[in-house]
This record gives C-alpha cells, sequence and structure tokens, in this order.
C-alpha cells in the first residue's frame, strides 16, 4: 500500500473513531449522488406536471446516479469555481439526452440544501438508535443493581447512601432528555424543496408560465419523492440556518450528558467500586504495568467537548446570515454539520462497549460505606437510644466525644473507623447493643432507591424504548478497533 495516504491531514474521527455508516452519510459519493437523485426527483416532477421531459432522459440520469468521476468534476471545479455547476457539467456528459433539463430552474441550493436535510435526517436515526441502546444497556444495569448500596456523593464529600441502580438511573434520565430533543429534531425536520435563488420561486414561476398551483404542487412532490412529509413554507436562498443550530444544539445537549456520566465513571473507577471494560492485553501504562486507566470513559470526554463547543459555531454561523443569504456559512457548515454528527457516532459507540461491559466490585463499595457509615448512622442511634429510656442531649454529647475521637483516628493516624466499637464498649449505649446491626445495615440507608429504579424503568423508559424495538432486537456487543 502506498504511503501517500500517510503525508496528509485525516480527521480521527475518521480514521480512528466513527462508524462506517456516519462516515459514509458525510461521504462525498454519498453527497454528489444525492445531488443526482434530487435532479431526478426534481425532473419527475417538472414532468409529471407538464414540462416537456421524457422518460428516457430520466433514464439515462438513473443509470448513472453512483457514477461520479471526481476527478473530472474537481477539474471543472477548478475552472468554474462553483462546485455545483461543475457536478451538472460532469453529469450531463454521462447524460447527453437529458442535459438539457439537468437542474432546470434550480438554484445551487437545491441540491446542496436538501442533500443536508437528507444527511441530517439520515444522522439524527442513526444516533437515535445508538441512544437507546446505551438507555437499553443502562437500564439492565440499573435493574440488576438496583438494591446494590453505595455511598452518595454531594460537593464529592460521602454523604447519604444510594444505590449502584439508582446513580445508574441519573445518567438514563438526561440520556432520555437528549432522546426527546434528537427526536423532535428528526420529528419537526422539513425539506428545503424548490425555492429558487431568494426564496420566491420566481424560475419556476417562468417555467410553468405563471401557474403558481404547479409550482406550490412541484415543491410539494419533489418533497414526497425525497420522503418529506412537509417543505419550510418559507426560505430564503436557504433554508433557515436555525435548524442546524436545533440540530447541533440537541447534538451538544448530548455531549454533555456523555460528559457527565462518563466523568463519574471515572470518579468510580478511580476507588475501584465500578470500572469500564478492560481486555486481556491492553496495556494501562507504558511505565505503570499495573493501571487500569479509563481510557473509553477519557475519549468519550475528550470528544464530547469538542462536540460542546460546535453549538456556538452553529450559533454563529445563524446569527450573520445577511438578508437571504451570505455563502459565509458554507466553508463553516463543511466542518460544524459533519463533526457534530461524527463526534456523537463515536461517543455512542464507545459509550454502549462502556456499558455492556461495565464491572462492578461489591466488596470495595462495602468497604467504602463501612468507612462512613457509623457516622451517618449517628442520629439512628440516638433516636433508639431515646426509645429506650435515654435523655436524647445526654445521647448527643456521648455520640458527639466518640465521634470526634474515631475521626481523630481515620484523619491524623490513617486507621479505620473505629466508632462502632467505642460504642459497643461504652455501658451508656448497652440498651441498644442488641440492634446495632440492624441500625447499621446499609439498606436500611437507602430509602426508596430500589422502587424509584423499577417505577422510572417501567413508567419512563420502558416507552420510550418501545419506540426503538425492532433496532434493539438486533443491537449486538459493539467491539472497538482502537
Amino acid at each position: 500500500m502506498s504511503g501517500d495516504q500517510y503525508m496528509g491531514y485525516r480527521s480521527p474521527l475518521s480514521s480512528r473513531y466513527a462508524s462506517k455508516e456516519m462516515q459514509f452519510l458525510f461521504s462525498d459519493q454519498n453527497k454528489f449522488s444525492t445531488w443526482r437523485k434530487l435532479w431526478i426527483m426534481l425532473a419527475k416532477a417538472e414532468k409529471e406536471l407538464g414540462l416537456e421531459i421524457n422518460d428516457e432522459q430520466i433514464a439515462e440520469m438513473e443509470a448513472n446516479v453512483d457514477n461520479v468521476d471526481f476527478e473530472a468534476a474537481a477539474a471543472e471545479e477548478k475552472l468554474t469555481r462553483h462546485d455545483v455547476m461543475a457536478h451538472v457539467h460532469v453529469f450531463a456528459k454521462l447524460c447527453p439526452k437529458a442535459a438539457p433539463i439537468i437542474h432546470l430552474g434550480a438554484t445551487s441550493c437545491f441540491v446542496g440544501d436538501n442533500t443536508d436535510l437528507l444527511i441530517i435526517r439520515g444522522g439524527l436515526d442513526l444516533v437515535l438508535n445508538r441512544v437507546a441502546g446505551v438507555i437499553s444497556r443502562l437500564s439492565e444495569f440499573a435493574r440488576e443493581y438496583r438494591s446494590l448500596p453505595t455511598l452518595g456523593f454531594t460537593h464529592l464529600q460521602p454523604a447519604q447512601l444510594t444505590t449502584v441502580g439508582k446513580r445508574a438511573t441519573l445518567w438514563i434520565s438526561d440520556l432520555l432528555m437528549d432522546e426527546r430533543a434528537l427526536r423532535r429534531c428528526r420529528e419537526d425536520l422539513c425539506f428545503r424543496g424548490v425555492k429558487g435563488t431568494t426564496g420566491t420561486q420566481a424560475s419556476f414561476l417562468q417555467l410553468f408560465d405563471g401557474d403558481g398551483a404547479k409550482v406550490r404542487a412541484l415543491d410539494k412532490k419533489v418533497g414526497q419523492l425525497a420522503g418529506f412529509g412537509k417543505c419550510y413554507p418559507v426560505t430564503g436562498q436557504t433554508y433557515s440556518r436555525k435548524v442546524d443550530l436545533e440540530v447541533v444544539s440537541a447534538l451538544a445537549g448530548l455531549g454533555a450528558t456523555v460528559h457527565k456520566m462518563c466523568s463519574d465513571l471515572r470518579l468510580l473507577a478511580s476507588r475501584k467500586e465500578v470500572e469500564e471494560p478492560f481486555e486481556s492485553t491492553q496495556i494501562g501504562s507504558s511505565a505503570m504495568p499495573y493501571k487500569r486507566n479509563p481510557m473509553r470513559s477519557e475519549r468519550c470526554c475528550a470528544i464530547a467537548r469538542h462536540l460542546i463547543t460546535l453549538q456556538a459555531n452553529a450559533a454563529n454561523t445563524h446569527a450573520t446570515q445577511w438578508l437571504e443569504r451570505t455563502l459565509d456559512d458554507s466553508a463553516n457548515r463543511r466542518l460544524t454539520l459533519s463533526e457534530a454528527f461524527l463526534s456523537a457516532d463515536a461517543i455512542l459507540l464507545t459509550l454502549l462497549n462502556v456499558t455492556q461491559g461495565l464491572v462492578v466490585y461489591p466488596k470495595v463499595i462495602e468497604r467504602h460505606i463501612a468507612q462512613e457509615l457509623p457516622f451517618m448512622s449517628t442520629e439512628n442511634i440516638i433516636m433508639a437510644m431515646v426509645k429506650a429510656g435515654g435523655d436524647r442531649q445526654v445521647c448527643h454529647e456521648k455520640i458527639r466525644v466518640l465521634s470526634h475521637e474515631a475521626g481523630a483516628q481515620v484523619k491524623e493516624h490513617g486507621k479505620d473507623n473505629d466508632l462502632v466499637d467505642r460504642v459497643r464498649a461504652d455501658p451508656y449505649f448497652a440498651p441498644i447493643l442488641t440492634q446495632l446491626d440492624a441500625i447499621l445495615d446499609p439498606k436500611t440507608f437507602i430509602g426508596r432507591a430500589s422502587e424509584q429504579v423499577e417505577e422510572f424503568l417501567e413508567e419512563e423508559v420502558a416507552p420510550v424504548l418501545g419506540k426503538y424495538k425492532d433496532h434493539l432486537k438486533g443491537l449486538k456487543t459493539v467491539q472497538l478497533s482502537i
């Protein structure tokens, strides 16, 4: 294989991270083949509405949809400085009979914008299926560990107990909001259709001799041929870049969700409570062979940060579009739209791999609880003593003194928390010693966490996953190539 491929820049999104399906959506082959499909749709609709276009011309175009001569198109574009006209010329040479009617009445944005909308629709479908896959796997995880107590954290300090499964529902809840936002983008997406150079459809009105009803019908028919139920009713030369902003914002929101979840996993991995999958041949560090770095979660965070920044790019592009259109959106959108979808695809593929192989270490979690639970149980000990006839204020002072002594052992001497041993050794607490094991049972500190998991999965998650049941049936284990 020639080494020339290594002499120029290649995006890591295409060479390392994103799926082949998403890469194909944004490929030149798909882009330019779609342009040709749109010219065919336009010709079919114009023929149906009475323009002089014949079946032979349409058949000639259909026979050459995927036969794209990229070198010839590049040579034409170098001469014309216009990408659409370069491809019109190349396509016309392949289709001499159809040449007179290719791109008839259309402006460049007919193929450019409509193709982008088709790609966005396909990208949203891929992303939504991947989000559903992650939600499905996390739901299984949440149900499996719904009752396993673990330390909760506020301010990154140990707080009241929760469960491993309940914590997972917090991640799922965010993903459900992302699914909703992305699905709304998908449902609201319309086609640009045939609108002409400034959105007035003037060129098509001329083609149809002033028959506005036919022009309106043409717009609708082309949209239907492309699989859209509706075209945007008004546009400038382009569809509003607010559409891009809505889509990229939803993808950026997904990035924030993934970053938060994977940051949590990295924190839990540092405590050796929960780990992402680690392959038998995987090397954690070139210098420290014992390390098990959470590299998948770190990758998700890294790419998610890039995805989050793209929202501002889309917002600025929309904000700076002048009047009916200015071309300074074009080069920017080539970067922003593709990278937003490829980034989302990459983090979801990686996250699905992570969630399919999460490892929980209950004994480590139990040990961490044991280090903190004695302090958390002090109020319960006081209440038990009061029920046994003790004075609350006296008991409170006893517990306060013993807690500070135990705290000193932990903080100053690096020893285990021995508060319970101190309570057992103090004769004052003799009336409740038989109750201590029950008082210190972690499962009595998790509230309704287990029930919340079941209710959440049944009432909130199941209806959403029901929309993706066909996809989820065929969901396979994700293997990362790198």
